[in-house]
């Protein structure tokens, strides 16, 4: 049995949440530092693990004092949680190119299990000889099961945040050499 290690480019590669806003709109944020392993069994990404690791405190919606309140205790409370993590569990294949990932999300110290419906986009070689994979992997949560519970009831009816977050990631992986893996 060989064992794949992936590294996830995290400079070519996206963690995206939206999340409803006063009922009508939605806003979007990312994360922009995070990191991240694919280990497959001989190849098959039908049996492998993934591991990733983001920095709570590089979450960005493009307005500093959202960003702000998003990484207070009423929200991610940064400060006591650093992370949050994602440990793939199980994978099942759906197709040639559809995967569905099962695995425990751990946000605020509150872990529940996830599914990620992913989209393999593929293997090439880059310009330098290395091997890359690509994935596009979408689920919702409901943030309150994750201990997201603050919120305001409009005037006009209706929540402020939304409790659904829509996430997406944008994967590049970068195969690993023996060397390298070691």
């Amino acid at each position: 049995m060989a064992l794949e290690k992936w590294e996830i480019d995290s400079s070519h590669s996206g963690v995206h949440f939206s999340v409803r806003h006063m009922v009508v709109a939605r806003v979007r944020g990312q994360f922009a530092r995070w990191s991240g392993t694919v280990l497959a069994e001989d190849g098959d990404l039908g049996r492998a693990a993934v591991d990733v690791v983001i920095d709570a405190s590089s979450l960005s919606t493009g307005v500093a004092d959202r960003d702000t309140h998003l990484m207070s205790a009423d929200f991610l409370d940064v400060a006591r949680h650093p992370e949050i993590t994602f440990k793939g569990r199980r994978v099942e294949k759906l197709g040639d190119e559809r995967l569905r990932v099962a695995g425990d999300l751990t946000i605020r110290g509150a872990t529940r299990e996830v599914l990620l419906d992913v989209e393999y986009a593929g293997r090439t070689k880059d310009p330098w000889g290395n091997e890359r994979a690509g994935f596009t992997a979408k689920t919702s949560i409901d943030r309150k099961d994750f201990g997201l519970t603050w919120n305001q009831i409009l005037e006009a009816g209706g929540l402020l945040v939304g409790d659904r977050v829509d996430i997406e990631i944008e994967v590049e992986a970068v195969k690993q050499t023996a060397a390298k893996a070691a």
